[in-house]
């Protein structure tokens, strides 16, 4: 009897003081709903989305593979700068070929310039700047600064891990900690230049002509360098790769049916504002 003169259960905390704390009445989960607006993928879209994370992984691979040529004297500093000015000039004239105008190739041109003299200038400074520091140390730094690099990067995805300035920073200090090793300051001025090229304005350009060819050829020329310089490196980046394009995908694409949003009265409310209409 006591339980029939008690008022009908509502969504109202103030209301249901009749009721038990832990009370739930059946028309609470009316509302329930799963896997609202839940969008799944296709092998082929997860395999091109770990593509950007590999040609990432291949140009730190490359940046790592001419600071050993600099490293060893396999390869003379200046070929590599001129090397390096001439894929600059292509890459401006590729990502600028629509909008080409003088007065902002004269303003390109003191910028670059003006990098080039600093860089210049500074370079006998940075190259000592961790002289007191081990060889084994410097390795060890530029390894997890380069990680960082390709963990906070962006890869056209929004989320909260992704920053810029995090992910470049790291990879200048990566190339800072490396140029200490060289023989020379001129070796270090090329290292950071072409650093400044990877980093810096690479992804600005990789971002407007990204596509598959663009990742084989990365893949393909890694692949050739590693092999003269070492058998061992050239699997351990081989088996990386394997393991984000193949193994990843699959793995995601398989782990999607398990996934279970529930959505109902316990989530937070949100505020419709009104007022423009």
């Amino acid at each position: 009897m006591e339980h029939t003169r008690r008022k009908p259960w509502r969504k109202n905390l103030y209301e249901n003081s009749d009721y038990e704390d832990n009370y739930t009445d059946p028309s609470f989960l009316q509302d329930l709903k799963t896997n609202q607006n839940l969008q799944t993928y296709t092998f082929l879209e997860a395999f091109v989305g770990a593509a950007h994370l590999s040609l990432q992984i291949s140009i730190v691979t490359t940046f790592l593979v001419v600071f050993h040529y600099l490293y060893t004297d396999g390869v003379s500093p200046q070929n590599i700068l001129v090397k390096a000015v001439c894929a600059t000039i292509i890459g401006y004239l590729v990502y600028s070929v629509r909008n080409l105008r003088f007065a902002q190739i004269i303003e390109d041109l003191k910028t670059a310039a003006a990098v080039l003299v600093f860089g210049y200038i500074f370079s006998p400074l940075l190259h000592t700047l961790t002289d007191s520091v081990s060889t084994d140390t410097i390795f060890s730094m530029t390894f997890v600064v380069l990680i960082l690099h390709l963990i906070f990067f962006d890869y056209g995805i929004s989320a909260a891990i992704v920053s810029n300035a995090i992910s470049l920073n790291a990879a200048i200090f990566g190339a800072i900690c490396l140029a200490s090793r060289l023989s020379s300051s001129f070796h270090a001025f090329v290292l950071l230049e072409v650093a400044a090229v990877y980093f810096a304005l690479g992804p600005i350009l990789v971002e407007k002509i990204f596509n598959l060819p663009l990742v084989l050829a990365a893949i393909a020329t890694c692949c050739h360098f590693l092999l003269q310089i070492s058998v061992t490196l050239f699997w351990t980046y081989s088996c990386v790769l394997v393991f984000i394009n193949l193994f990843c995908p699959l793995l995601f694409v398989r782990l999607q049916r398990h996934k279970n949003n529930i959505h109902g009265p316990w989530d937070e409310a949100i505020v419709n504002d009104s007022s423009g209409s």
